[in-house]
């Protein structure tokens, strides 16, 4: 499955009411360490396919969600099960780290 790329207006359908779990990486284009992250969230949503959903929220373009889950660091990977968040990594994280928290 491909990235999806979550925004304010999707982030409740998307998210939110989602019957799988979610893993959202908050990151900002000029981010060096969400650079090296960017790889690592890729590989998960190709490895896992359609079991999980994987998105991204651009931190710069949607500053509201950013504040509501008070990102202060990015990147911010969070995961969410069945519209609560049960996981946040804060800074560059393993694969291995995240798929277990998944699986």
């Amino acid at each position: 499955m491909s990235v999806l790329k979550i925004t304010e207006e999707n982030f409740e359908e998307e998210v939110m009411k989602s019957d799988k779990t979610v893993i959202v990486d908050f990151y900002a284009e000029w981010c060096g360490p969400c650079k090296m992250m960017s790889p690592v969230i890729d590989g998960i949503a190709e490895e896992l396919g359609d079991s999980v959903k994987v998105g991204k929220v651009n931190t710069d373009e949607n500053m509201n969600l950013a504040q509501q889950f008070n990102i202060m660091s990015i990147p911010t990977v969070m995961i969410f099960k069945n519209g609560n968040l049960a996981k946040t990594f804060i800074g560059v994280t393993s694969k291995s780290e995240i798929l277990n928290e998944v699986k």
